[in-house]
């Protein structure tokens, strides 16, 4: 009788417990399943083209790149030019049935790309300091 009373008191004390706010055992919700909302302007044959180039003589900075994409096929290249100063151009293309693939091409000209030393004002003069001798003590 008293193993009923305990399991009793105990079954009440969980749903009072679940009542007043505390969390419920683990499992005593059901899952809810996330549902994604459907696209309204899906495109099936996505499209775009960019191209973007910089040429800039104070930093040396010297890249492009250019890229389409038709569908699920893209193709594109950029070109930088390396601390050595050659060029270098990868040309890509990316489709499901290949996968990525990229051919790369490195210049055999050097291109002379040379930033230009920074100047700096001479450091401040700071004031003499007198030298003090100390005291003796004695």
């Amino acid at each position: 009788m008293a193993l009923r009373f305990a399991v009793l008191a105990a079954f009440v004390a969980t749903a009072s417990a679940v009542a007043i706010g505390y969390p419920a055992p683990y499992g005593a919700y059901p899952a809810v399943a996330k549902v994604a909302a459907p696209l309204a302007d899906y495109d099936p044959n996505p499209q775009y083209s960019y191209s973007y180039a910089v040429s800039d003589a104070l930093t040396g900075d010297n890249k492009s790149q250019q890229e389409s994409r038709s569908g699920d096929v893209v193709s594109g290249s950029y070109s930088l030019i390396e601390p050595d100063g050659t060029q270098r151009v990868v040309e890509y293309t990316a489709d499901p049935v290949n996968g990525f693939n990229a051919v790369v091409h490195r210049g055999a000209g050097v291109v002379k790309a040379v930033a230009p030393v920074a100047k700096f004002a001479a450091p401040l003069a700071y004031p003499s300091v007198a030298k003090v001798a100390a005291p003796l003590y004695g």
